[in-house]
């Protein structure tokens, strides 16, 4: 395959960055979208040149952090998928690709294609989490769980966290990522103790990184690798306006 490669170059967070022009020769229709970076590279290393930054990790749709838009869509033009498991055959030969950053105020662009989505450690930092005493661990059938209840926390805990979510919406809203958190946990016994507190400090830890309201666009979960629906954005606004108004009732 033949591909031109338009791909945004910016040295740090303070310089004004551009889109560049590169182009590919024999590129495998069966390589992965990193790894025809990865050629692009070894080209622009041995051209004297300065290779593309962008993040990757465990490359088996995991870990999030693969994080590009590519010609305008998160991760790529493939649903559900991340941008280490999109192969070159979605492509066309002689194809024009545009590969961009996420673009989201709270997700200032580090150098290239990195992005820092710090914000996203910072908001679970603040409620993401549950109390557990020390020792050993209870037995798994010691505390039941309703069926509906365990598969909708499984669910809600496939989120990433990547931002794609965020990338993809007008308003720079994380409220997919956020509701999928406070999905998972606000569903399990052991998530309870938190549970109205964590409602209400992840949110406003959410809008003081400079995230914007959802406004149920739905973007998002167009976006999300995982397919993560609006429902948890539905029970993140109940916790909040439950914990909000002092009735605290599931």
């Amino acid at each position: 395959m033949k591909l031109t490669l338009r791909v945004w170059r910016q040295s740090g967070p303070k310089d004004k960055g551009k889109m560049v022009e590169y182009k590919l020769d024999d590129v495998s229709p069966d390589a992965s979208f990193l790894e025809m970076l990865d050629v692009l590279n070894e080209k622009l290393i041995a051209d004297g040149s300065e290779p593309v930054a962008f993040d990757h990790d465990c490359r088996e749709g995991i870990c999030g952090m693969c994080s590009l838009v590519i010609n305008g869509t998160p991760h790529g033009p493939e649903r559900n998928t991340t941008t280490c498991q999109l192969h070159m055959r979605k492509f066309r030969d002689g194809e024009v690709i545009d590969v961009e950053p996420w673009r989201a105020k709270a997700f200032p662009v580090v150098k290239d294609l990195v992005v820092d989505r710090s914000a996203f450690d910072r908001i679970i930092q603040s409620g993401g989490y549950i109390t557990a005493p020390t020792g050993t661990a209870p037995e798994a059938h010691a505390t039941p769980v309703p069926k509906p209840d365990a598969d909708a926390a499984f669910e809600a805990a496939e989120c990433i966290g990547c931002g794609a979510c965020v990338a993809a919406c007008p308003n720079g809203s994380a409220a997919l990522f956020l509701g999928a958190k406070i999905t998972h946990l606000g569903l399990m016994p052991q998530g309870q103790p938190e549970r109205w507190d964590r409602a209400v400090s992840m949110l406003d830890t959410h809008d003081d990184e400079g995230f914007g309201g959802c406004t149920n666009t739905g973007e998002c979960t167009v976006a999300c690798p995982k397919g993560i629906g609006l429902d948890v954005i539905g029970r993140l606004n109940g916790d909040y306006l439950k914990a909000s108004a002092g009735g605290k009732k599931k």
